[in-house]
This record gives C-alpha cells, structure tokens and sequence, in this order.
C-alpha cells in the first residue's frame, strides 16, 4: 500500500483562514497580527483580559525512551486534540517550535505527521515566523557586547579564560562546536577560545519559554551570566547595559504563533528547547493563554518521559504554577521489541518475546508518573500497519496487570477519527482527583537533587559527582544558585547515561561531569555523559532531500 507522505498530505489540505481559527479559540481581532493568511502572532496582553477566567484541563503527551524505531509524541498530541474536538470539547494544542537542526538533519521536524499535523507545516518546520531567528541574534548580540567589551578596555575585568557565554546558530554543525575567534590582529579582538551551542540549547531559549512577560523577560535576560572575572565575579547581561536591546529583538518572538491541525483545530506553536540538554517544554505564555481559551489543552515535552516530563514537571510546572489534569504515554510495539533487543532492520515482524523484554521501559515511565509525580496516566499505542494482534493483545494485557489502560491510536491514518477512543479516556482520568508532586525539593543541596532525580526516575544507584562537579557545586551554592530546580543533560536514548543501555537497565550508576547554572532561566545544568549541547549532521542529512519545484513546492521534507 502507497501512503502519501507528511507534506503531500499538508500541501493536500484546504486551511481555514486564520482569522476563523481565532475567532473559534475566543481570540479577539485586536489581539491577533497576522501573518499573511494562515499564521498569526497572539498578543499576550490577552492574558490580562482572561484573568478571571478558570483554567482548562492541562494533559500532557509524553513517551517511551526514544528509538529509531520512532514514538510520535507530536502526532498523537495533534491527534488527540482532533479527537477531543469531535467529542465537542473547546481544545487547544500547544507544541513546541521545530528547530532547523533536526529538519535539516535525521529527527525530522515537530508538526506532526500524517492525518494528524499542523499545518502549514513547510512555514512551521522552516522559518515560520522568525522566532529563533530572534532568539539566535540576541543570545549572539550579548555575545559580541562581551567581546566588545574586552576590546573597548574590559572595565569589568572580564578573564578571557573565564568567558561562558557562548554563540549559537540554528543548524547542526559539529565544525563550530570548538572554535578560535579574535584572529588577525588588534583591531580584530582579543583571540580566545569560544564554541557555537544549537538554538534550542542555548539560554536566552529557555528564557524565552519562562518568562511571563516583558518585564520578566527584560529581569531573566540581565541575570544571565557571561563569564567571571580574575577574582571569580560573575559578569551579568545587566552589568553589560544588554537586556534592553535583546528584549528589543524578543518583542515579537514573546507572542505565541496561532496555526490550525489539518482539522481545523486551533494550535499554539511556541518556544522550541530541546528536552536531551535543555528543559525540553513550549513556553509558559503559550499554555497558560491556552488553558484560558480551552476546556482541554493537549502538550506535549521531549523526548521520554525521564526528561521532557521530568522537567515539564520539576521546573515549567514549578515555576508556572501549572497543575496537570492527566498524562498520555505513548509507546509504539515497534520501539518496544527494540528496547528488547530486536535488530531494528526486524521490527516490522512478529516477535513476542522482544516485545515482553522491552515492556519494563513503558513500566517504568508510567510507573515514575503514578507514584512519584501523583497523577493519572493512560498508555497510547501509536499503531503502525505492522504491528500484530497478538503483539496489541501481549501489550494491552500487560499493561492491565499494572493497572495501565491502554489504548490503540490510529491517528497517522484516520486523524482525530483515529484517537476518539484515547480521547474518551483522558476525558475520563482527567476527571479524576489528583494533585501533582514533585521529584524533589528544590531546597535540597545540588547533589542531593541530582540523587533523588537518578534513584526516582531513572530507577539508578544513585549519580556520582566528579571532582570537577563537585567543586562546581559548592561554588554554585555559595553564589546563592543551590536551591534552583535541576536541568539533566542526557542522553534520549536511555534511562542512563549510556545510550547502550535500553529498556529498563538497573545497577547503574549517573555521572554528572559538569555543573553550570541558567541564572536567567533559573535552573542548574547538570551535564552527564558526553552529551553535546551543538549536534552534527548523520551520513546522509535530510537535506540533501528536500528540494524546490519552479513553483515553488517544497519536495522532500518528510
């Protein structure tokens, strides 16, 4: 059977004009830019006039550790807010912004897929409405302010070996990761050593999805730490006269972006942190805007659910206030037979015995948002045309032994049609009582913190701090950053810090090899393995397919 791909069914779809869109939302015009016919900015001034309003029922699309195999945390979060829809529910989804990196590389990008998409995807996984744009030239400003600095007679004092701040672009390039800048004489800069970190990683990122508005984005962005003197004084943003110029650049990249699903259901697209080194979640303007607009808001965080909900959870929720009416965990029988060791060239036959020895990872993460975090979850099984009645019936029956519902999503083929079943479950768990803890106090000491998050979620011995992190630590608590929430840098690919490791490994320990605080952002980043925060690009990159017809089509991108 030939199935059409995601942006020949996108490019297939007659949109609504976007001024429906928001009329149906309940957004009035006055607080609606337009960008041309199907984008449009959202003045979140409109929060103030939504005040009083109560707020809907946040549900959260989280998922299995990731595999090559693929999950569709998007898709199902696309499909399900369609779903929710038909159930004549007032439904919003808000999702994070695609970064180029992937689009350009091999994770591909975030609108979805399928019948289950948001649209017009070419515009939202390209350039979209210029957000990290924005993002990427004021965290390089505040770069080229430092630089600039040191150049006109470092009155602060700056150590050139001291500098943190680093550049960014929004594009995988290995080549930038380390770099020598200030070459060719005086009147060039001071030579130094510096590096290029990915957009989605990068702090003024995580600032951008914090902030509540300008004033706390204008606050966040003077925190932000460049480097440290001789003497080992923090040199700030503020110190460098440079947050009113970067909040100049992100004015309008601090609305949220109103888009529509394939459906016509309205879609709040903003911020786009990858969750794997940064905190992985859409800003909290956006979902806060949603849940006064909507009954039901449908959102999803990063990758699995030891990061992106972990942080969703331990700091957006934290910080925001947010309280989640339930979690959709969404497996797919292919990523499970690879965590249980099926050659992934195999995983369109099949295999119950791989499929038994993968269970324990879909376990564990529902079992992690149960009972550490107290809230109710329901397990989407994402379908592929592959997968076989005896794999579902294995799957569904294990999962009801651990008091799991779960639920068949055929929404890639059918759309919202496709998810009605899991929307009338999250309709349900969402109505049940609950309350949401969290992993740890943020009071406790770094290393204490970074213990519980091993031993509770990652179901580790506990994590090990170098010599390096641990004097790293002590500074960071003397400074006053000690009681901040915790930002995990690890690897997607496992509940360790070993990407070999798959299902559900025990009797590891996690090594934290650096320690760094985002005093904008208000977390400590805790570095482990040898995670990178600038990928590179695979063998062959996904943009060596994509191309441009004379009409101006895009072909190729996904």
């Amino acid at each position: 059977m030939h199935y059409r791909s995601d942006i020949e069914i996108a490019q297939a779809a007659e949109l609504r004009h976007i001024r429906e869109i928001a009329t149906e939302a309940g957004i009035p015009e006055q607080y609606l830019e337009q960008y041309g016919n199907d984008k449009a900015k959202v003045d979140y001034a409109l929060l103030e006039e939504l005040a009083e309003r109560p707020d809907g029922k946040l549900i959260l699309v989280t998922a299995i550790t990731p595999t090559p195999a693929g999950e569709g945390k998007t898709t199902v979060s696309v499909g399900l807010a369609d779903a929710l829809r038909q159930l004549n529910r007032r439904v919003m989804v808000a999702l994070r912004e695609p970064s180029l990196g992937p689009v350009f590389g091999i994770k591909g990008g975030a609108a979805g897929g399928g019948y289950a998409q948001v649209v017009p995807m070419e515009d939202i996984n390209l350039h979209f409405t210029g957000d990290l744009h924005a993002i990427s030239a004021a965290n390089n400003l505040l770069a080229a302010l430092v630089d600039n600095h040191i150049q006109q007679g470092n009155a602060l004092g700056l150590d050139p070996r001291r500098i943190s701040w680093r550049r960014c672009l929004d594009m995988n390039d290995r080549q930038l990761r380390h770099i020598v800048c200030g070459l060719g004489g005086r009147a060039d800069g001071m030579p130094r050593e510096d590096g290029y970190d990915i957009t989605a990683a990068c702090e003024v990122m995580a600032v951008l999805c914090l902030a509540r508005d300008i004033p706390d984005l204008k606050a966040r962005l003077s925190r932000l730490i460049v480097g440290y003197t001789r003497e080992g004084k923090a040199v700030t943003a503020a110190d460098l006269h440079a947050a009113g110029a970067m909040t100049a650049l992100l004015k309008h990249a601090l609305k949220p972006n109103l888009v529509q699903t394939l459906e016509g259901t309205p879609a709040l697209i903003h911020g786009g942190p990858f969750a794997n080194i940064a905190h992985g979640c859409n800003s909290v303007i956006a979902t806060q805007l949603a849940l006064k607009l909507a009954d039901y808001v449908v959102t999803e965080a990063g990758f699995g659910a030891d990061l992106g909900a972990e942080k969703f959870f331990d700091i957006k929720c934290r910080m925001a206030g947010l309280q989640p009416a339930a979690v959709v965990l969404v497996a797919t029988v292919r990523a499970l037979k690879h965590h249980g060791g099926a050659d992934k060239k195999a995983l369109a036959e099949e295999n119950l015995t791989a499929l038994e020895r993968g269970l324990p990872n879909l376990l564990q993460h529902a079992e992690n948002i149960r009972n550490v975090y107290g809230l109710p979850v329901v397990v989407a099984i994402n379908r592929f045309p592959t997968d076989t009645e005896r794999e579902l019936a294995l799957l569904a029956e294990k999962c009801a032994m651990a008091g799991l519902v779960a639920v068949p999503a055929e929404v890639w083929t059918k759309g919202g049609r496709g998810g009605l079943a899991l929307a009338e479950e999250v309709v349900r768990i969402a109505a049940e009582k609950s309350e949401l803890r969290f992993c740890y106090d943020a009071a406790l000491p770094i290393a204490e913190k970074l213990d519980l998050i091993a031993r509770r979620i990652y179901h580790a011995e506990g994590a090990d701090l170098t010599s390096a992190a641990q004097k790293q630590a002590a500074e960071l608590t003397a400074q006053g950053y000690g009681e901040l929430p915790i930002c995990v840098a690890k690897t997607q690919y496992s509940f360790s810090d070993d990407a070999a490791l798959l299902a559900a490994p025990r009797g590891f320990r996690i090594t934290v090899r650096e320690l760094k605080v985002n005093a904008g952002a208000g977390f400590v980043v805790a570095l482990t393995g040898n995670i990178m925060t600038m990928p590179g690009l695979p063998k062959r990159p996904a943009a060596e397919q994509i191309d441009v017809e004379a009409d101006g089509r895009i072909t190729g991108l996904f």
